[in-house]
């Protein structure tokens, strides 16, 4: 049997559509205009015009950005705290998660106690800058992993998840004499993928998007993750200014490229990756997240 739909039905179904679809093309499109900055000629973009194609295009604007081998030492300092601290960060905040969802830890109170409580309160940068230093990790690439192997947010989200694991299942694997570690690895860690996807995203996009550590506590060049050369480049009005502050000799073809031209180039550059990831995630985020703040 087939229900016809009434005229104020298919009227509500045109502007439902119609509405989402305008709102997406206004969410996508400033990030297709910097597509099309990136790949346009510098100079034929200053003459404006442009808005949904490239009209003279060009991929000098990405060569001229990875000439510098500044900028390739960034990406690859980038590369490896995204890689190194997220699966250490996800592994310990699983651990972590998977203890204190057992009812019988000793000390489980007290232990979720000190993390909510290390929340709460903060020394403030000065302390936490003095802190670094005296580890000797602010003239170490360690320095974007260590201080930041957990957040007790995503240990409360991992804990949630692992009690709504049947405990029957647990009871099953001691009966057959299955160690904590292994009852960990074989068991619990591939029944929690939706949530270990969902936490490896939030670690992962945190850590490829951070620049405040290499801004404010790194001071050796060659360590600065692209995100904190990104920033310093955007925040300067005057191109040559900025790259005279970062020590980064671009030298620019100027009857090729432009400074906002490689603006956008590293722009588009620093957020691909992400994008390209993410699509691969959604499904599992999506799940995870909404299992692991419902259910409790």
């Amino acid at each position: 049997m087939v229900i016809k739909e009434s005229t104020g039905e298919k009227v509500f179904k045109v502007f439902n559509y119609s509405f989402l679809t305008s709102l997406g093309f206004l969410t996508f499109y400033p990030f297709f205009y910097v597509l099309i900055l990136s790949l346009n000629d510098g100079f034929d973009s200053l003459k404006g015009g442009l808005y949904f194609w490239p009209r003279e295009l060009t991929l000098q604007n990405y060569i001229k950005a990875f000439e510098d081998p500044l900028i390739l030492n960034a990406f690859s300092i980038s590369i490896f705290r995204t890689v190194v601290g997220t699966f250490l960060c996800v592994l310990l905040t699983a651990l972590a998660g998977y203890a204190l969802a057992r009812k019988d830890l000793p000390g489980r109170g007290i232990i979720t106690f000190f993390f909510f409580f290390t929340t709460i309160f903060s020394g403030g940068l000065i302390p936490f800058f003095i802190l670094l230093r005296s580890l000797r990790l602010t003239s170490s690439i360690w320095i974007y992993v260590l201080p930041y192997l957990y957040q007790f947010f995503n240990i409360i989200i991992m804990r949630t998840y692992f009690q709504t694991i049947p405990n029957e299942i647990r009871e099953s694997a001691v009966i057959d004499g299955c160690g904590e570690l292994k009852m960990f690895f074989k068991i619990f860690f591939p029944l929690s993928l939706p949530m270990i996807a969902t936490i490896t995203l939030f670690y992962g996009v945190g850590h490829w998007n951070d620049w405040f550590v290499g801004a404010f506590f790194v001071a050796d060049k060659n360590l600065k993750p692209a995100a904190t050369i990104l920033q310093k480049i955007l925040s300067e009005t005057n191109f040559e200014q900025a790259t005279d502050t970062n020590r980064m000799n671009f030298n620019i073809n100027r009857a090729k490229t432009t400074p906002e031209a490689l603006r956008m180039a590293f722009l588009m550059i620093t957020t691909l990756p992400i994008l390209c990831v993410y699509p691969f995630l959604q499904k599992y985020f999506i799940k995870g997240i909404m299992i692991g703040s419902i259910k409790g």
